[in-house]
């Protein structure tokens, strides 16, 4: 398969399942059941969320109350990086609640409220898509990927990273990133700075979630 192909096939058969994911929750009647659902890991169909499968329920309810508790502040927040800053202040130090888990709540929560990922989040199997292009750290911007994945929005080229790592891994190297992360970190995107500035990146004291970096050691 060639890069376009790859990015065809996400396109034909995740593309619309991934839409209308972030659509139920963009569609909830209130805040509250957009955070209830998202923290609770519910899909359309009712079902857990396979990412969260192994993850008890009462964590889960810790993880609702806990931004139930904020929901002012995840109303106020300004962009999807704030967002995400938020949402790891309030859950990040659970144990058993790993990068994934709040980088996926917030991401669910951001689609109510209208705020969406503008750069590419590296967890799990999105690294090890990633990597094949010589791109390393938590984030990147999604400009630097090579041209067929422009067709795609960044949650999207996320999901098309760890769904295709092997397909891609045969056609990768070939066709490097236009730049990685270590060298140039501001082209790229990497937001640690611009979150560590954000109004609710101080209050806690607890560390942050940025990228994956401080919850290393939660695999969900």
């Amino acid at each position: 398969m060639t890069l376009g192909e790859i990015v065809a096939a996400y396109i034909r058969e995740h593309r619309s399942g991934a839409r209308a994911e972030m659509r139920f929750f963009e569609i909830q009647s209130s805040p509250t059941s957009a955070i209830q659902k998202a923290a609770l890991c519910v899909l359309p169909s009712g079902k857990r969320h396979p990412h969260q499968r192994r993850i008890p329920q009462r964590l889960l309810e810790i993880v609702e109350a806990r931004l139930q508790a904020v929901q002012r502040e995840l109303k106020r927040a300004e962009s999807f990086d704030e967002l995400l800053c938020i949402v790891a202040e309030q859950v990040g130090s659970i144990k058993g609640i790993g990068a994934l888990t709040v980088y996926d709540i917030a991401h669910r929560i951001g689609a109510h409220f209208g705020m969406h990922p503008r750069l590419v989040y590296l967890h799990a199997g999105t690294r090890k898509g990633a990597i094949i292009f010589g791109i390393k750290g938590g984030t990147f911007d999604p400009a630097i990927l090579p041209k067929p994945f422009l067709r795609l929005q960044p949650y999207e080229i996320e999901d098309c990273l760890c769904i295709y790592k092997d397909e891609l891994k045969a056609v990768g190297q070939t066709h490097p990133a236009k730049n990685s992360l270590d060298e140039n970190p501001m082209k790229t995107g990497c937001v640690r700075e611009r979150i560590a500035r954000a109004p609710n990146a101080r209050k806690s004291g607890k560390p942050l979630f940025i990228c994956g970096h401080s919850m290393a050691s939660n695999s969900d």
